[in-house]
């Protein structure tokens, strides 16, 4: 009788287990958007070169979220709208794909659908950008 009782008890012992938190390895971390603050000019920049990447670390919001050894392992992507008419813009990351030898990024700008076009009135003009730090080390395509 014993034997069973701690042969039930170990097998419930056994059988609850803690739940094993999935941490997910995104190839890819948005680390700063703003609607406005970005340059006069549309580009998209790719900072691979360490001293590229230090100048990261000027920016108050950006230096908690860049530890030092990311200059080794990542690459940092500034994605600058250039100058809008006012509204809510975004840029998104649509897809990643990682190949042998490069990472593909595919890019999305979105627009707000209700900017109205009225010739009488002057717009005031927003300059959305955001930065992303990719994982990786390997040449970037951006399509």
């Amino acid at each position: 009788m014993k034997n069973i009782i701690v042969f039930f008890a170990a097998l419930l012992l056994f059988s609850c287990s803690t739940t094993k938190s999935v941490v997910e390895n995104t190839l890819y971390e948005v680390l700063s958007f703003s609607n406005d603050g970005g340059a006069n000019i549309k580009f998209y920049e790719i900072l691979n070169e360490p001293n590229e990447i230090k100048m990261l670390f000027s920016d108050p919001n950006l230096k908690k979220k860049i530890k030092t050894d990311d200059i080794q392992k990542c690459n940092f992507i500034i994605l600058n709208m250039g100058p809008l008419p006012e509204g809510n813009y975004n840029i998104i990351i649509d897809k990643v794909e990682e190949t042998e030898s490069n990472i593909i990024l595919t890019i999305k700008e979105l627009k707000p659908s209700t900017v109205e076009d009225n010739p009488s009135i002057q717009p005031n003009y927003v300059y959305p950008y955001s930065v992303v730090k990719i994982k990786s080390k390997k040449p970037i395509i951006i399509k």
